[in-house]
């Protein structure tokens, strides 16, 4: 073994084993000549797993949904170049939306930058403040205080990712020529089998008694309080939440992306029709909260933003592990930096329980009836609307499945049509930039973690990642997917742009008239389309028994699915009007 080689093979093993040691488990590679010491490393290393994508756009979003399921760092490795520039949006998804990913792009070595070799772009700090944590490493050194160097570093770039909030690191790998190591067999070498790892121990933010006991008298002194409770992987919440709810006598409004509308036992306070009444602004105007206690993102309901912040002069206390600032309509007027989970356990144990439901709390259940009776009605639809077919689509998602859901209009009709149920089904977005990109290849990655999973998402979303489908013919994945084709964007029909015909359809409509059939052969899958709702059936089933990838294309109608979706919201509203809204209490 050269000395080069010998720098080239330790240095790098010793990386890759310090990132074992810390707990990744799994990285996401894209082929490249400059990557290749790491490339054949990885896959020699006997307990990580490999996955391979050669877009390494898709290859990102695949990782990110990867450690996404699994609430785990990902490793994921590029050659030099623009490989790296299209892993940016996956890592801007990362950051804000709080997935561990460890970003290692290979680079040229320094005498080689700025002069005008190949593949050599600036890679330093590519990614700015959309990552944790920037490291450009030393070039490949054997020795023994670089090695600690090295482990050191894996160790921290996994700590770092991992610890709240979470997100991604990036770190650059300049390599010399010759870059094949003596890779065959390094790992059951004495130095790494009996190598120890460095520990990582974390703990978790906590309030004071003295400040749960001011807060326990803040929340008695309010009868009024509501819960709001959006997307969040701490664990323990949901049922910590639960608990607090049930002592305070708060209703919790829950993002179906926040895991409480699914497999809960406590329904009763479970609000998840929400959005469908919100939009009454008789109702938002009377049923001024005193109180509201909100953990994890936003939600996706714009009913539900224009609510609180009609009453931001009201008290809005922000919950938040991570503690980052989630206050994008500036009404806080507490942010708590504490773990959501004990947060909730040590207030609801400091606040004396209610036996019996209040007048608020029962009102706020009563509207939830209502309004989900009428949404319900999407089932009477004669035609093949969105509505009704998100509808039916939840009622053919087995139990224990995986629901990955597209941004733009199908998050919007999964809030809207998926109710509280004993069903159990993990749900799955990217709500950090809220973009279509990436979609195919996050569910992917999820779907290696949760199967069987299903993914819901329009027909540009799913044009945008076609290549991300490779994944799945790659790496043996099955996975479901639901297009459903309204020929364009549909959200924008809903926006005041659907105002300007004249150019509507040119910029914002924007048909690709675009048949999903080739690319189900393209890669592969398996393909059903439906046009009729009774269709839906027999294509679920279909894709029961398909083995990898099964693409299965609704066609609906863009103009007709805004006029049954406003037709039901009108119908909620008028639905209220009509109804008392209780006694003289609820006047502000």
């Amino acid at each position: 073994m050269s000395n080069h080689q010998q720098d080239v093979t330790l240095y790098n093993a010793h990386f890759i084993d310090g990132l074992v040691k810390a707990g990744v488990d799994s990285a996401v590679i894209s082929p490249g000549s400059r990557s290749t010491p790491m490339a054949l490393l990885m896959a020699e290393h006997p307990d990580i797993k490999v996955y391979i994508q050669i877009d390494e756009r898709s290859a990102a979003f695949f990782a990110l949904g990867l450690a996404k399921a699994s609430n785990k760092p990902v490793a994921l490795l590029c050659t030099s170049g623009t490989a790296a520039a299209n892993y940016y949006p996956a890592v801007v998804e990362a950051k804000n939306a709080r997935v561990p990913l460890i970003v290692l792009t290979s680079d040229r070595p320094h005498e080689l930058r700025d002069v005008g070799a190949p593949q050599a772009i600036d890679q330093n700090q590519l990614y700015g403040t959309n990552v944790k944590w920037f490291s450009e490493m030393a070039l490949p050194d054997a020795d023994e205080n670089m090695l600690r160097y090295v482990r050191s570093t894996a160790a921290k770039s996994v700590h770092v990712a991992s610890q709240a909030p979470a997100g991604p690191v990036h770190l650059n790998f300049p390599f010399r020529e010759p870059l094949i190591p003596l890779y065959d067999g390094i790992f059951t070498q004495e130095e790494f089998s009996q190598s120890q790892p460095l520990r990582l121990t974390e703990g978790k933010r906590t309030l004071s008694q003295e400040s749960i006991d001011q807060l326990a008298q803040l929340l008695r002194e309010k009868e009024k309080g509501i819960i709001v409770c959006g997307e969040l992987a701490t664990e323990g919440f949901q049922e910590a939440v639960i608990a607090l709810a049930e002592a305070v006598g708060y209703p919790i409004l829950a993002d179906p992306l926040s895991g409480l509308r699914s497999g809960q036992s406590a329904e009763s306070v479970v609000i998840d029709s929400y959005d469908a009444f919100l939009r009454s602004d008789e109702w938002k105007k009377k049923a001024a909260f005193d109180v509201v206690l909100r953990f994890g993102a936003m939600p996706v309901s714009k009913a539900l933003t224009q609510y609180l912040k009609m009453h931001v002069h009201k008290e809005q206390l922000v919950i938040d592990g991570g503690g980052g600032w989630r206050d994008p309509i500036t009404a806080s007027s507490h942010m708590i930096a504490c773990d959501e989970a004990d947060f909730c356990l040590k207030l609801s144990h400091a606040v004396k329980k209610n036996e019996t439901k209040t007048a608020w709390l029962m009102t706020w259940m009563q509207m939830n009836e209502l309004a989900k009776g009428k949404m319900k009605e999407v089932q009477q639809h004669d035609e093949l609307d969105e509505g009704k077919l998100f509808h039916q689509i939840l009622q053919h998602v087995p139990d224990g499945s995986s629901l990955f859901v597209g941004n733009s209009m199908p998050i919007r009709d999964l809030d809207s049509f998926f109710f509280a149920q004993s069903k159990n089904i993990r749900l799955y977005a990217n709500r950090g930039a809220n973009g279509i990109d990436g979609l195919v290849s996050s569910a992917l990655g999820a779907a290696v973690v949760h199967p069987p999973l299903y993914l819901v998402l329009g027909d540009l979303s799913f044009f945008h990642d076609l290549n991300g489908l490779l994944a799945a013919k790659l790496n043996g994945i099955k996975m479901t997917v639901i297009v459903i084709n309204n020929n364009g964007g549909g959200i924008f029909s809903y926006l005041p742009q659907a105002a300007e015909p004249k150019h509507f359809e040119q910029l914002f409509g924007t048909p690709a008239d675009l048949d999903f059939t080739h690319a189900a052969k393209l890669y592969g899958g398996g393909y059903f389309k439906v046009t009729e709702i009774d269709q839906l059936h027999e294509a679920m089933k279909a894709a029961e028994e398909a083995d990898g990838l099964f693409i299965i294309e609704a066609v609906t109608d863009r103009q007709k699915n805004v006029v049954a979706h406003r037709k039901l919201w009108e119908n909620v509203s008028r639905e209220i009007s009509e109804r008392s809204l209780g006694d003289g209490s609820w006047n502000e």
